[in-house]
């Protein structure tokens, strides 16, 4: 069975740092892009950054650019989103997902595989 299980949510306050790790299982992504999206209450489903198959190429939504970093440790099977000077704005649930193809994808449908999501609180 194939899963996506995201971890490092909190409560944290405005200017601080997280870090979510996203641990796959059941089957191997090093060929495959991986991204990190955000849901916040009332609000649609969001992109937020996407890594390539080798992590040579990153992309981000405008919002997070110069703050968050996103990484890939293929040996360990292990997605990871370095989230600096966090703000209020970037309270959600942050979720995993992993695509069919090795190209950076932006748009929620072209992946496959999703985690649960963990929560994210920022405070101001």
């Amino acid at each position: 069975q194939v899963q996506l299980v995201e971890s490092g949510g909190g409560l944290v306050q405005a200017g601080g740092s997280l870090r979510l790790s996203c641990a796959a299982s059941g089957r191997t992504f090093s060929n495959n892009a991986m991204g990190w999206f955000r849901q916040a209450p009332g609000k649609e489903r969001e992109f937020v950054a996407a890594i390539n198959w080798s992590g040579g190429t990153t992309y981000y939504v405008d919002s997070v650019k110069g703050r968050f970093t996103i990484s890939r440790d293929n040996a360990k099977n292990t997605l990871y989103l370095q989230m600096n000077s966090v703000k209020p704005e970037d309270t959600a649930v942050y979720y995993c997902a992993a695509t069919r193809f090795t190209a950076i994808a932006t748009s929620s449908n072209r992946y496959n595989y999703w985690g649960q999501g963990t929560q994210v609180t920022v405070s101001s």
